[in-house]
C-alpha cells in the first residue's frame, strides 16, 4: 500500500478546467468531432512584435537566471500601464514581482498572507484555483453565493452575511472568471471600504482587466483612494489581454512589506519567471503596435458575445444566463431545463451526443450552471452553438412530454 501522501495535500483536486481541455484534446487526435468551449485561453496567436523580442532576447544571450522580482524593465514597463488604465495613478514598480504566470502570483501572495486557522472569502461561482491555492496556504476557503439578480457578484450584505473575526482574506475576480461580470467602481469602492473597516485583505485579481466591453479597461481598486489600498495585493499579468497564456508571465502589486516577503518565498520556489518571456512581455506592456493588436482582440470577443447573447435570447429565450460585460466566458444555468438536470449531466450529454466540451458549475461551485469559453473563431463558435441549442431543446422537449 503506497504511503499516504503529506496532509498540506489533503484537499488538493486536480484542475477540473485542465483536465477538460485534456479530455477534449484526446479525443480531437483520436479523429473524433469535437469543440472545445472550455478552456480559458485566447484563440489569438501572441502579436507578432512580442514573438520577435523574444527571439531578440534569446540571440543576445539573455537566457540566464533573471532577477528574482523580474526584470526592472518589464516592473517598469506593467507600472506605467497600470498607471495609463487607472488615469495616470502613480505605480511604483519597485513594489511589483513578477512571477511565472498569475497563478503563481497568486499562490505567493496567498501563502504569504494567510495561515491555518484564517478564512478567505471568496465570491462564487469562483475559478477553479482559488479555494485550491488557499487550502494549499493551510487556510479555509468559504464561498459566498453571488446574487444572480446582480449578475452574480457580491455585495457588501452578502460579505457581511459570510463575516467573522476569523476571516483575514477576500479574492475578488473582476471582470470575472466564471461569469464574465464585471464590478463597477461604485460596487469596488463599497467592498474596499468593508474590507477597510474589517482589516481584511484583498486580492484583486484583475487579469481579464482589458477585455472588457465598456469604455475603456474594467474598473480596477487602483481606481480607489490610497487608503483602501493599504491591505490590497493586485494581480496582473500578460496571459490574457495579450494572448500569451504559455508564456506564463505574471506580477502582484502590493504593499512594500507584502512584495518582498512573496520575492523571498519565490526565491525559494522558482527563482523567477523565464527570461525571454519577460523580455517579450516588455514589448506586449509597451509597444503600441501591440495595444492594437489588443484592441482588435477584445471587438472580436465582444463581437463573439454579442452573437451568444442574441442566440440564446432569441432560440432559447427560458435559458437564464450572465450577460457577459468582461472576459470570454458565458455562464448559463441548466438546472430548469428537465427535472434532474445538473451542470455535470449536461456536460456529459452534450459530449456524447454532439461532441462540444463544456465545464459543468461544479467545478466553479455551483452545479446548477455551465461556463462556455467563447475563445474560439466565430465559425466554430457558431457550429458549435447550434449543438448546445439542440441538446437544450432535447432536454427541454423531454420534459414537455
Amino acid at each position: 500500500m503506497p504511503d499516504p501522501l503529506s496532509i498540506n495535500l489533503a484537499h488538493l483536486k486536480a484542475s477540473e478546467t485542465v483536465a477538460i481541455s485534456n479530455e477534449t484534446k484526446r479525443r480531437k487526435a483520436a479523429g473524433e468531432d469535437v469543440y472545445d468551449l472550455s478552456v480559458g485561453e485566447p484563440d489569438f496567436d501572441t502579436p507578432a512584435p512580442i514573438r520577435q523580442a523574444a527571439i531578440d532576447a534569446i540571440q543576445k544571450g539573455m537566457t540566464r537566471y533573471p532577477p528574482n522580482i523580474g526584470l526592472s524593465e518589464l516592473r517598469t514597463a506593467i507600472a506605467r500601464t497600470l498607471s495609463l488604465m487607472s488615469g495616470g495613478r502613480a505605480v511604483n514598480p519597485d513594489h511589483m514581482v513578477v512571477s511565472s504566470g498569475s497563478k503563481q502570483s497568486l499562490f505567493n501572495a496567498c501563502f504569504t498572507l494567510f495561515g491555518p486557522g484564517q478564512r478567505v472569502l471568496i465570491p462564487g461561482p469562483a475559478w477553479v484555483s482559488y479555494p485550491q491555492i488557499v487550502h494549499l496556504s493551510r487556510a479555509e476557503p468559504i464561498l459566498v453565493p453571488g446574487d444572480i439578480e446582480w449578475g452574480l457578484k457580491v455585495s457588501v450584505r452578502d460579505l457581511d452575511s459570510a463575516y467573522s473575526k476569523s476571516v483575514k482574506g477576500l479574492i475578488l475576480c473582476s471582470p470575472c472568471n466564471p461569469t464574465g461580470a464585471v464590478y463597477t467602481l461604485a460596487e469596488l469602492k463599497a467592498i474596499a471600504e468593508w474590507a477597510h473597516k474589517h482589516q481584511v485583505w484583498i486580492i484583486s485579481d484583475e487579469i481579464y482587466r482589458r477585455i472588457n466591453y465598456g469604455p475603456g479597461p474594467a474598473a480596477s481598486m487602483l481606481d480607489l483612494p490610497d487608503e483602501l489600498l493599504e491591505r490590497t495585493v493586485l494581480i496582473y499579468g500578460a496571459s490574457k489581454a495579450y494572448a500569451m497564456t504559455g508564456w506564463r508571465i505574471g506580477s502582484a502589486l502590493a504593499p512594500p512589506h507584502i512584495a518582498r516577503a512573496m520575492a523571498a518565498l519565490q526565491s525559494h520556489t522558482t527563482t523567477g519567471a523565464n527570461h525571454p518571456a519577460q523580455w517579450a512581455a516588455v514589448t506586449a506592456f509597451s509597444d503600441e503596435r501591440v495595444d492594437q493588436d489588443v484592441t482588435k482582440m477584445v471587438a472580436a470577443f465582444r463581437r463573439r458575445r454579442d452573437l451568444l447573447v442574441s442566440r440564446f435570447r432569441t432560440e432559447v429565450p427560458g435559458v437564464e444566463f450572465v450577460e457577459p460585460h468582461g472576459a470570454f466566458y458565458f455562464f448559463f444555468r441548466v438546472d430548469g431545463i428537465r427535472d434532474g438536470v445538473t451542470g455535470s449531466t449536461f456536460c456529459e450529454e452534450l459530449m456524447q451526443r454532439e461532441g462540444v466540451a463544456l465545464v459543468p458549475g461544479a467545478a466553479f461551485g455551483d452545479d446548477r450552471w455551465v461556463r462556455m469559453s467563447y475563445a474560439v473563431s466565430d465559425k466554430e463558435l457558431d457550429a458549435a452553438v447550434d449543438r448546445i441549442i439542440r441538446v437544450i431543446r432535447t432536454l427541454g422537449a423531454a420534459r414537455a412530454a
